[in-house]
């Protein structure tokens, strides 16, 4: 064998292993259920009609329910036959737990043990930091999430059959379809406007939004309160402080901001009494978050209103969460870069911790990455469709940021559109740096440090 044929071989042999990289297994993943959502879908039977479905839409679906988004082009329940909600609800659960979080659990069912590839492919998916901690995540992913949408199906299930005069296992059902779709920030609703026939009942939209919360908030974090809350005197990890820190100012921001500027509109907040403002109010600062669920009618939002919620939106939720966006973490650490930044400081500190520098470089990375992500799909939208910017971009970032809330456009975009969508739906869920690394041939360490070299900013 040749020097030129070893060199080729060994070149192929790296090329295989770099394939196996868990951030690509995880596209490959979702893509893969993502497929075998859309042929069920395509079904006859998946339609109220009996009539098959055709690929755009049911692929549009797929990917808005695995990526737990809720932007739809067909009204869910009057479209969707029983198969094809329960196809719907089966991708939202799947698609929030995580493609190899799932796939850890069944090898430990079948072997009861895991892999150290498995273990790998489980990390980047449940975000645990360390192998010895996949196994314990997994579970604790499986039990917090099964428990929360329990508990938040029963509350439900009891409102719709004592208020709402629903039939046993239809409240059953609805309190089951909603608690999952809470959790997991899908934004999927069994009714064709949402919550809004709900916006005044409060034993409605409290469930849902504690569970957005919950889920938003990610599993380490919700875990660390458990633990820290049995063990007291041990202090949150930077983690969690800077999540709940940062997600709860947020919060509170979002939903005042919201309040006041739908206050007097005579379409939303407008004819509400007092406390049922702040309800709604309070609602409609949580769904930004990544939810998707709106008790208000979006199309007659004040435009201040609607870019306070592209905000809202892009930012998102805590990480290893069912929320997307850049994340409240990303958003966090940017903002203590840029206080260092005008102190003239040489180091990043964050609640009495030293901040790393790949942690900087990787928050401005996915920051960076988002916006030119939605920017670019921002134009494309606007070149082919024939609505407003606050409208087009709204709808970007809602797909971008796995929200789906939506002004009322999404099934009025051409085809063309609506694959922009699917693709930002897409890469939202999966994360920037992630569908980078999947989509690289190859790493590329650098050997060697060149001169440095200073150039004027700003």
């Amino acid at each position: 064998m040749t020097e030129g044929q070893v060199a080729r071989r060994s070149r192929r042999g790296r090329d295989a292993i770099n394939w196996r990289h868990p951030g690509r297994v995880v596209v490959a993943g979702f893509a893969v259920g993502t497929a075998i959502g859309t042929a069920l879908l395509m079904l006859p039977f998946a339609t109220a009609s009996g009539e098959a479905t055709d690929l755009l839409t049911a692929w549009f679906t797929a990917v808005s329910a695995i990526c737990v988004t809720g932007l739809v082009v067909v009204d869910t329940p009057t479209y969707w036959s029983g198969f094809g909600e329960g196809v719907i609800l089966g991708l939202i659960q799947i698609g929030g737990l995580g493609v190899m979080t799932l796939a850890s659990v069944l090898a430990l069912l079948v072997a009861r043990r895991l892999g150290m590839r498995m273990q790998l492919f489980a990390q980047t998916e449940t975000k645990a930091l360390g192998l010895g901690d996949v196994r314990r995540v997994v579970a604790g992913v499986i039990r917090l999430s099964l428990t929360m949408e329990a508990a938040v199906a029963v509350l439900l299930a009891v409102r719709f059959a004592w208020r709402y005069d629903e039939p046993f296992w239809d409240a059953v059902y609805l309190g089951v379809f909603h608690a999952i779709s809470a959790y997991n920030n899908a934004g999927f609703a069994l009714y064709s406007d949402s919550l809004i026939s709900f916006a005044t009942d409060p034993f409605i939209l409290v469930p849902i939004i504690v569970a957005v919360v919950v889920g938003g908030l990610g599993f380490p974090v919700i875990s660390e309160l458990l633990r820290r809350r049995l063990r007291r005197g041990k202090p949150w990890s930077l983690h969690t402080r800077v999540t709940v820190l940062t997600y709860g100012a947020l919060l509170v921001v979002g939903s005042v901001a919201v309040t006041l500027t739908e206050w007097w509109n005579p379409k939303t907040l407008g004819p509400l009494d007092l406390h049922h403002k702040l309800l709604v109010g309070l609602s409609h600062g949580v769904m930004p978050r990544t939810a998707g669920f709106n008790s208000l009618d979006l199309a007659h939002f004040e435009p201040t209103t609607l870019l306070i919620n592209d905000v809202l939106m892009f930012i998102g939720g805590g990480s290893a969460g069912t929320a997307g966006g850049i994340k409240v973490g990303t958003f966090a650490l940017l903002a203590f870069v840029i206080l260092a930044e005008i102190r003239g400081q040489p180091t990043v500190h964050v609640l009495g911790r030293r901040l790393p520098a790949d942690a900087q470089r990787q928050a401005l990375t996915v920051a960076l990455l988002a916006v030119g992500v939605v920017m670019t799909a921002t134009v494309a939208l606007l070149a082919v469709s024939s609505f407003a910017l606050d409208q087009v971009l709204f709808e970007v970032i809602s797909a971008f940021g796995t929200v789906g809330l939506s002004t009322g456009i999404t099934a009025k975009i051409p085809a063309v559109g609506q694959l922009i969508l699917i693709a930002l739906m897409f890469i939202g869920r999966l994360g920037p740096i992630t569908m980078a690394s999947a989509l690289a041939l190859r790493e590329r360490p650098r050997r060697y440090e060149l001169p440095e070299e200073r150039p004027v900013v700003g």
